[in-house]
């Protein structure tokens, strides 16, 4: 009972600014150094399980959003198996149709004849040319325009039926820039500009090399 009297009066002895001077810790009395030392294991306890239970807090978040991504993955892959015949149908399909519109373009050594059944369209449609003449190509990243200035004479069935002729040559020809002038009171002149285009053969092959 002694030792027990002794911690009491020890206790209340104690100032409790002197938990501020670190240099009399040997002095203190031992329930504060007991109670002194369970708060620090205490602390160091709790700042460890803090830490600890963030890490696995952080790799449960990575783990999830790694697993997200497999998911996507997977069902992005697993789409493309299911619809692999489908996806291979639609590609045959494009090359093609992509193939028909290559053989509607004129080759380089065809446009001189392009420009022949232009002008036999425009005269069996009545019109009277005034010039049919080509000009500067123009390059586009997979094409090349063949521009093609036509200045002609005639009514406007005459220009109807001719419109309607070139829309059914057997190559892509499109018409752009009408500019129509009566001349009198029964002939009109158009000036209009007709297109056709060139695949770029040689360059396109060498991308895709």
């Amino acid at each position: 009972m002694s030792g027990f009297k002794k911690a009491i009066d020890d206790l209340r002895n104690f100032d409790i600014a002197d938990l501020t001077d670190f240099d009399s810790v040997g002095v203190w009395p031992a329930p504060v150094k007991f109670v002194l030392t369970l708060l620090v294991i205490g602390g160091c306890l709790s700042a460890g399980y803090f830490l600890h239970v963030k890490n696995l807090r952080e790799d449960l978040l990575r783990q999830q959003a790694e697993e997200t991504n497999l998911r996507q993955s997977f069902e992005q892959k697993a789409f493309l198996a299911a619809n692999l015949d489908e996806y291979r149908a639609q590609t045959v399909e494009m090359e093609a149709a992509f193939s028909d519109l290559l053989r509607q373009l004129p080759s380089e050594t065809e446009v001189p004849g392009l420009v022949d059944d232009v002008t036999d369209t425009g005269l069996g449609s009545g019109l009277e040319f005034a010039n049919i003449e080509l000009s500067d190509e123009v390059t586009q990243e997979i094409y090349i325009e063949l521009p093609i200035e036509i200045e002609v004479t005639g009514s406007y069935h005459d220009f109807a039926t001719f419109v309607s002729g070139v829309a059914s040559l057997p190559r892509i020809v499109t018409l752009h820039d009408f500019e129509i002038v009566r001349q009198d009171n029964v002939f009109l002149n158009m000036n209009i500009t007709a297109k056709t285009y060139r695949y770029r053969e040689e360059e396109n092959e060498l991308t895709t090399l």
